[in-house]
């Protein structure tokens, strides 16, 4: 693994547009990036420090700066669109996250607007308003949130996801550290009733990689986002014989990265791609295409070049 020392080193933007540059790539397009309300971000970066139990190991995190200077660091990185991923972790959250989120992808043009949800009453009511005020993406986090997937009051929400195609970014694998709530079989269950739902699946599923591929395999909706696996931080090895279908399902798998809360620089993620040797034609997809096809340039600002 590259140095893990946690500050930021200059080199770390030169490094990233050293990888996609060479591809003849405008730039990256990374779905699975977090930004969020400072008061909630200490306490997210808190149980990362303390290795809390739903992180279970130590887990330095390298990019600590303020909003402005990730942002700007992503921008001199040439990543062109990226998420501020909020996820509700308890009732009456959602509206609090949502309202910030709306006014980050406000200030950052080139931020894809998220949003995030919680099984709750309000849940159905507020998710129509920003699907129809034109929020690009949702997330949700159900080792975090300890809710299921499947729970009655999100149906109407899956719903009116599925039928928008507004992508939610759903973290349901077990890894870091599972629980009651984690696993393939709740979004199986969602997709059967709503199998136009278009899902991104955090982290390939890890480390139920292989439901989750069949999953990808089944519906023609389902995307798979490459957040921190190939990396020689995680802890859950990607099955060599599952490379192919990686390969088989080109034109959905979607860069991922959980900037800033990597204990690596960026460009470990894209150097963990380029080792699987699946070309550069399947790099160019992950890393830009597919991205690029799922939300466009939306309001993206240009990106400046050193």
């Amino acid at each position: 693994m590259t140095d893990p020392d946690p500050r930021p080193v200059a080199s770390d933007a030169g490094a990233v547009r050293m990888f996609w540059q060479p591809l003849g790539l405008p730039g990256l397009f990374d779905v699975h990036t977090h930004f969020l309300p400072a008061n909630i971000e200490r306490r997210v970066w808190a149980q990362f420090d303390e290795a809390g139990p739903k992180i279970g190991r130590p887990w330095p995190i390298r990019y600590r700066q303020s909003v402005d200077e990730r942002v700007d660091l992503l921008r001199r990185c040439g990543v062109r669109r990226f998420s501020s991923l909020p996820y509700a972790h308890r009732p009456g959250i959602a509206t609090y996250l949502n309202d910030w989120a709306r006014v980050f992808a406000g200030d950052v043009p080139e931020s894809l607007w998220s949003a995030t949800l919680y099984p709750e009453p309000e849940a159905a009511a507020y998710v129509e308003a920003l699907v129809a005020q034109g929020a690009e993406i949702f997330k949700v986090h159900v080792q975090v949130g300890e809710f299921r997937l499947d729970d009655p009051l999100l149906d109407p929400v899956w719903g009116t996801l599925a039928d928008a195609g507004t992508p939610v970014v759903i973290h349901a694998g077990g890894a870091p550290v599972g629980n009651d709530f984690t696993g393939p079989e709740p979004l199986a269950r969602v997709l059967a009733r709503h199998p136009r739902l278009t899902a991104i699946v955090a982290h390939l599923g890890a480390p139920d990689y292989l439901a989750f591929c069949d999953l990808a395999d089944r519906y023609e909706r389902v995307h798979l986002d490459t957040t921190m696996v190939f990396t020689d931080f995680w802890e859950t090895s990607y099955p060599a014989e599952l490379t192919a279908r990686l390969r088989d399902l080109q034109d959905r798998v979607l860069l991922g990265t959980d900037f800033p809360t990597i204990p690596y620089p960026y460009v470990h993620q894209l150097e963990g791609l380029a080792r699987l040797d699946l070309g550069d034609d399947w790099l160019r997809s992950v890393c830009w295409r597919n991205g690029h096809a799922l939300f466009g340039l939306g309001r993206d600002a240009p990106v400046p070049v050193e």
